[in-house]
């Protein structure tokens, strides 16, 4: 724990050690007590199978806490301890641009976030305020909501996707009174600017011409930010470790974005439990090819060098052909990851380049069940720092010794250590199930349940701090949840604990359907089916049909080469997936919708269903009686509305 003072550090570890001690007494204590109560052997198995897990588990977490305590104590910020940072490193790099090859050390970072501070106090904001970023990737965007938040104004992180009413609609929602935009978003910026705010100051990055800036009203910032003082502003801070950072937005897979409040000890939390439960090192060099509006990127990512003194590597775009040479042409040791990247890079021709590299190290999430082994075995990471979390959830779980499969563990020895549950749903309307008493029912191991943590706002790693919209924030909120007058966040996912407390990811909110009476993964029957396909992206999602009880499933597979072959692929079906999880229709398509963060996109596929009159791709159906796949066309869709044709 480097960022606190030497005699902090002492008597935090004394504590530590002494907390290890004492809570590995009582956990025995604990485990023969039930066990001796229980007569259960097989909680004894699973005592000696988790101990040396679940003290690991309670140290990261322990050690976190107490930075937490003594940050909010001292009333710190995330820009006061990246002064600390800076302090121990000044000439250290800690962001190197790919795409120029810029490097910019602890101190050129500093100094370009102070002169963001000065420009910003120039423009009459105050602590509170809101300034949108509209930016690819890259060093410059850290520099801009680092400097706005030494002086207490707060940055929009804006998917730089996004185009139209989704760009407005992310502005509008956060309250804006700024906007800083990158030259190479200048077209989207010309789509939107006549709908923004006559109020609205726009600032833009990079080259364009006088003409496009009073095109857009916005004035070149680079030139502007040249202008002003390099040192510390002379503003005293009033914001402290609980308050507002910047806001994140969720990536939209289900409707239009929210944006997600970010507190300080929130950006700090995240970082920190990343650090300490993949056993990252101080002369680590991390690759970031994820985009900085998100928080794997900028926290998970970033943050590492804000708080910790690493080297991060900021790519502008993924590139799952340039991935392993980038590595190899940095030094690279970590490498992050989030939805389908490991497959893509799966997908990409053998290379030599791809067993050259020193990363050990894969930090992320979404990474699939069927390519995790593969993943290692082809590129030779030894180990896969995969964990679950949301950026505004208080139920973060880590996998911290490399299970495969798994998303992350909670203690089955001693489970209230950190209060977060898998409670029982009606998976169809995701409408949480309640006891005689009015609480929810806990799962049992094997079990598919709704991951919920409990909400305690004193508490750094219980809050729940919601998104700007409070509309928003109420339904992510239950009550009566583990005891009466409790509350507690709602995570919208389905997971699955096994008998050693490992959980893994089953279904987003909604996506599990039912059909002949059972129900169906997507996430599961996506998996297996990009496997038969080579690790092409697929979408599974269900489809209502008038009629029929339940909803029959539909499998939107990318077919770019035009190769797709109903036959072969409907014996592989057979031959893998149960009759139930076969795909009633598939849809192919020259390419699937993903999100920025490479996340199935499955909104309008869901929308169109299998009517063919929406589409030019391709719709299929199963036709059982002949045993093959036969096209939708206008006549048999009719037929299906009507009910004249059966399923």
């Amino acid at each position: 724990m480097r960022y606190v003072a030497s005699a902090s550090l002492s008597f935090g570890s004394l504590g530590l050690l002494r907390l290890f001690g004492a809570s590995w007494s009582w956990s025995l204590a604990a485990g023969l007590s039930v066990y001796l109560g229980t007569g259960g052997w097989r909680y004894l198995y699973v005592v000696v199978r988790t101990a040396k897990r679940d003290i690991n588990g309670l140290y990261v977490l322990m050690r976190v806490k107490l930075a937490l305590w003594h940050h909010i104590r001292h009333r710190n910020t995330i820009p006061s301890i990246f002064a600390q940072t800076v302090a121990r490193h000044p000439d250290k790099p800690a962001l190197v641009y790919e795409a120029t090859g810029e490097t910019w050390t602890f101190t050129q970072l500093d100094q370009l976030s102070n002169s963001v501070a000065h420009w910003a106090l120039s423009q009459g904001w105050t602590s509170g305020d809101v300034v949108a970023l509209f930016m690819e990737s890259q060093p410059l965007q850290v520099a801009l909501w680092l400097g706005l938040a030494k002086v207490g104004v707060e940055a929009a992180l804006i998917n730089f996707n996004l185009r139209r009413d989704a760009l407005l609609h992310c502005v509008g929602v956060s309250a804006s009174r700024g906007m800083v935009f990158g030259a190479e978003l200048a077209d989207a910026m010309s789509e939107v600017s006549s709908s923004l705010s006559e109020s609205m100051i726009r600032f833009c990055t990079g080259d364009l011409r006088p003409d496009q800036l009073a095109t857009l009203k916005s004035q070149p910032l680079n030139n502007i930010l040249a202008s002003f003082p390099r040192h510390p502003p002379t503003y005293t801070l009033s914001k402290g470790f609980s308050d507002h950072l910047f806001y994140i937005y969720t990536s939209g897979t289900t409707g239009l974005p929210k944006a997600a409040i970010v507190v300080h000890s929130r950006y700090y939390r995240i970082a920190a439990f990343g650090y300490y439960s993949f056993r990252m090192r101080p002369n680590d060099i991390i690759y970031d090819c994820l985009p900085l509006y998100h928080s794997a990127g900028n926290i998970m990512g970033v943050g590492q060098c804000l708080i910790n003194g690493l080297t991060v590597v900021v790519k502008k775009k993924f590139s799952a052909s340039r991935f392993w040479e980038d590595c190899i042409k940095h030094n690279c040791t970590v490498v992050q990851y989030i939805g389908e990247i490991c497959r893509y890079l799966l997908s990409q021709p053998v290379k030599l380049s791809e067993r050259q590299h020193k990363v050990r190290l894969a930090v992320g999430n979404g990474l699939r069940p069927s390519v995790w082994e593969a993943f290692m075995e082809r590129f030779g990471v030894r180990q896969i720092g995969e964990f679950y979390g949301a950026t505004e959830c208080n139920c973060s779980i880590a996998n911290m010794d490399g299970k495969i499969g798994a998303c992350g563990f909670n203690s089955r020895i001693l489970p209230n250590v950190y209060p977060i549950c898998l409670v029982k749903v009606n998976e169809e309307t995701m409408e949480l199930v309640r006891d005689k008493h009015g609480l929810c029912v806990p799962c049992q191991p094997g079990e598919p349940g709704l991951l919920v943590g409990r909400i305690n706002q004193q508490d750094p790693l219980r809050r729940f701090d919601g998104y700007a919209s409070q509309d928003a924030t109420r339904k992510k909120i239950a009550h009566n949840v583990f005891k009466k007058n409790d509350s507690a966040y709602l995570s919208g996912d389905v997971l699955v604990m096994d008998e050693l407390g490992y959980m893994y990811f089953r279904d987003r909110s909604g996506d599990t359907f039912r059909w002949k009476g059972e129900n169906v993964s997507t996430t599961e029957v996506e998996g297996t089916l990009s496997s038969l396909l080579g690790l092409t992206d697929v979408a599974v999602f269900g489809v209502a049909v008038p009629g029929v009880e339940g909803k029959a499933g539909m499998a939107a597979i990318a077919d770019s080469r035009g190769s797709f072959n109903c036959e072969s692929f409907l014996r592989e079906v057979q031959q893998t997936l149960p009759p139930y999880a076969w795909p009633v229709f598939l849809r192919i398509s020259p390419c699937v919708d993903t999100t920025g963060t490479f996340k199935i996109q499955k909104t309008r596929l869901q929308r169109e269903g299998y009517d063919p009159r929406l589409t030019t791709d391709r719709i299929y159906i199963l036709n059982n009686r002949a045993g093959c796949y036969e096209l939708v066309d206008e006549q048999m869709f009719s037929a299906l509305e009507e009910g004249r044709m059966s399923l």
